[in-house]
């Protein structure tokens, strides 16, 4: 006699499409974005911290790519910034805009007095380098500050970059070499959810 097949649980099924479609949003609009950046400016030490959270966001940075970040990244005569990429994604130049050249030269100042001023890195805690556990802190309580409904996460940052771009309408291949993407599945899902593709749509 055969054995029974057991039957199929669409509980799974329906539970895993519904983790699926009730993920919480993992960006943040222009206007939180911005809320954001003056609430980074309140703190302690306002000079690095604005720093730091603009070049995460401009430049779309992981945090070990934000901490890591070395003074010779930093080329100021031609006002770029070497982007050195981990997870074997593609390293590249950005070009550094007038208020991140001014919020660097700002923390530089601060920097100066800093006990380990001789370490090689952008950024420094009251302790020496800035570790992955101290950022992701600071990006929490910058959240909170900012009264921001979500708990915001440092990879939120590089996100809201993606989305960003993809809302200017920039090209999907360009956003996924400034994000430095090997594959671009990982771009496309900054292109396909954009509002600017929807704007007009009922005109």
């Amino acid at each position: 006699m055969a054995a029974k097949r057991s039957p199929v649980s669409t509980h799974r099924l329906v539970k895993s499409s519904e983790s699926v479609d009730a993920r919480p949003r993992d960006d943040l609009t222009e206007r939180e974005m911005d809320l954001f950046s003056k609430a980074a400016k309140q703190g302690r030490h306002g000079a690095r911290d604005s720093a730091m959270v603009l070049l995460a966001y401009r430049h779309g940075l992981r945090v070990s790519e934000l901490v890591g970040m070395r003074l010779d990244q930093l080329d100021w005569p031609t006002a770029h910034l070497w982007v050195a990429r981990r997870k074997g994604s593609l390293s590249t130049q950005h070009p550094l805009d007038g208020d991140e050249l001014r919020a660097l030269r700002a923390w530089l100042r601060v920097r100066e007095r800093h006990p380990s001023r001789h370490l090689p890195y952008v950024f420094l805690s009251e302790r020496g380098p800035c570790t992955r556990q101290m950022f992701n802190y600071l990006v929490a309580a910058i959240g909170r500050r900012a009264g921001l409904l979500m708990h915001v996460h440092p990879h939120m940052l590089r996100h809201s970059c993606g989305y960003a771009l993809a809302n200017k309408g920039r090209d999907t291949r360009l956003i996924q070499d400034y994000l430095g993407h090997r594959n671009v599945q990982h771009t496309v899902r900054y292109t396909r959810t954009a509002a600017a593709r929807f704007e007009g749509l009922w005109r």
